[in-house]
């Protein structure tokens, strides 16, 4: 059996619960759905909840296998994506090193340490940098083709 029949059979497995569970979720009222639930009884979407998590954590499986095997399947595409991630691990550090951590007192009296405030620094330096990058790397080329 090929991997496109699996992948039919699976995804029609799938659709099928999908409707069951949905058809649970519509049989009962929106009053005694929203009545369960307040009483910590979730047992009318819990299927359909679960059935959700159960296709991401397949959908995100299967998207970094087939990825992983298309890097790996490739040399110069290995080769780009080591370059990207250590551009990553690059800029990252150079915004940890420019950041500075202060305690902080947030709206809820909860207090900010100094280092999740250092990394909250790193993060948003971090958007600056890809972002003057991503800028330069679309006008630099316009500007090369204008001097031709």
């Amino acid at each position: 059996m090929n991997i496109e029949k699996i992948t039919k059979i699976i995804s029609a497995i799938i659709g099928f619960l999908g409707i069951i569970f949905l058809g649970l979720v519509i049989v009962k009222s929106d009053n005694d759905v929203k009545m369960a639930a307040s009483l910590g009884d979730f047992s009318a979407v819990s299927p359909i909840v679960n059935l959700t998590f159960a296709v991401v954590i397949i959908t995100v499986i299967v998207t970094l296998l087939f990825s992983l095997r298309g890097l790996f399947s490739d040399s110069q595409k290995l080769k780009k994506a080591g370059i990207s991630l250590l551009v990553l691990v690059i800029v990252i550090g150079i915004s940890f090193a420019l950041s500075s951590g202060v305690e902080t007192k947030m709206k809820d009296d909860a207090i900010l340490s100094a280092s999740g405030s250092r990394w909250v620094e790193t993060g948003i330096r971090s958007g600056y940098f890809f972002a003057i990058i991503a800028i330069l790397s679309m006008i630099i080329p316009s500007i090369k083709r204008l001097i031709k």
